[in-house]
């Protein structure tokens, strides 16, 4: 029998949905893969339910329909700050997911470097090997995720064609600063660098942090790929609705990567989804106050366990440091969590080049009943070993 693609070796499967699976298997609370147990909006909803009955049951245009397209780039201009033309700035790509792969085959040659910070969602490693690219990883630093200046211009001397940002952070739940924005962008003219921004936790940031937007920085809007998803946003992470903005001609080359990907996204969804992006400002504040008593019930909970852990400042994550315990490694922690306590976690491991084996990521996007049972249980941590 011929062997399977080589460069399939150097990554494994997801280590989040495997949590998830022994999250089922244990009956455990998941607080592992990311995803919400309250519902969407009840406009979206109802939005979804009249284009189930008004016929989008086939092809809507490969790289977007045209209301969805219209409603996505007011939405996002306004937050942006960046002019956003509908037709020639923006494809349509199903989740974020494939947006990030999108924009890396769009822009990456085989034997391309791409820089990754760490730690860094597990997804970005696999894209760039799946792209023949090689990444440069650079490490942020705990408590606060910063990166060394220095050790970040020596990666881009290396002769990188792109750097992937995430911001907000997952899994560290970190808000670059405007001031890390700005060296990354004088770094990406310098070195006429693309910067690959994951931008899904946009509205989901604790003050008095503040999202800023790369694209939106001086000589930046050119070479900025941001890459975006409903999922997060508006809590309908199962409908797979994402979406890429760059200038025309990158759009233009990566219109033709996503037709031969996905061909298109879906298309009743995507008519629903305009009820969404055309919800008002006070939608986006509710949505930031509720995540702040989410984070700060979870945290209490944390502190309350006599658990260490760095206070996310955006995204819904938590990286927790379980040193402490004795387990010779995160894996079988989490296995011993689930199992055991019953909470679910993700080992942190999973998110780090660096041999990092004492961190673990929670996630607090659940209603306050769940993250309250997930603290209980918690609690009994200490008693347990």
């Amino acid at each position: 029998m011929p062997k399977t693609a080589f460069r399939l070796e150097s990554f494994t499967e997801s280590v989040i949905r495997e949590m998830t699976r022994i999250s089922d298997k244990y009956n455990a609370i998941n607080l592992s893969q990311g995803f919400p147990d309250f519902d969407p909006p009840p406009e979206l909803v109802a939005a979804a339910r009249r284009a189930l009955a008004e016929g989008y049951h086939q092809y809507a245009i490969t790289w977007g329909s045209p209301r969805f397209r219209s409603a996505l780039a007011k939405k996002q201009q306004t937050w942006m700050q960046i002019p956003i033309n509908p037709d020639t700035n923006i494809v349509v790509t199903c989740g974020a997911t494939e947006a990030m792969i999108v924009a890396m085959m769009t822009v990456c040659n085989s034997g391309d470097k791409v820089i990754i910070f760490s730690p860094f969602y597990e997804n970005y490693g696999a894209d760039t090997i799946l792209c023949g690219a090689e990444p440069v990883f650079v490490p942020l630093y705990p408590p606060t995720f910063d990166f060394d200046p220095e050790e970040l211009r020596k990666a881009f001397q290396e002769g990188v064609k792109a750097l992937v940002l995430c911001n907000p952070s997952n899994p560290a739940g970190k808000v670059f600063s405007s001031d890390e924005l700005e060296f990354i962008a004088k770094l990406a003219c310098e070195y006429d660098t693309f910067v690959i921004t994951d931008e899904v936790y946009e509205h989901i940031v604790y003050k008095p942090n503040i999202h800023r937007y790369m694209a939106a920085f001086p000589d930046m809007e050119s070479r900025t790929i941001s890459c975006g998803s409903l999922s997060k946003t508006y809590s309908i992470t199962g409908w797979r609705l994402g979406y890429v903005i760059a200038s025309a001609d990158v759009i233009n080359a990566a219109k033709k990567v996503h037709d031969f990907l996905t061909v298109g996204a879906a298309a009743p969804l995507q008519e629903a989804a305009v009820a969404a992006l055309e919800l008002p400002l006070s939608y986006y504040l509710k949505l930031q106050k509720e995540y702040t008593q989410r984070r700060d019930l979870f945290l209490t909970y944390l502190d309350s366990a006599g658990l260490q852990y760095m206070t996310p400042q955006g995204a819904y994550y938590v990286l927790v440091d379980i040193s402490e315990f004795g387990f010779e490694n995160d894996v079988l922690f989490c296995q011993w969590l689930a199992k055991d306590v019953g909470v679910a976690a993700v080992p942190g491991s999973s998110f780090f080049h660096e041999p990092v084996n004492h961190l673990i990521r929670f996630h607090f996007a659940k209603k306050e009943k769940t993250l309250k049972a997930a603290g209980e249980k918690l609690l009994q941590i200490g008693s347990l070993l």
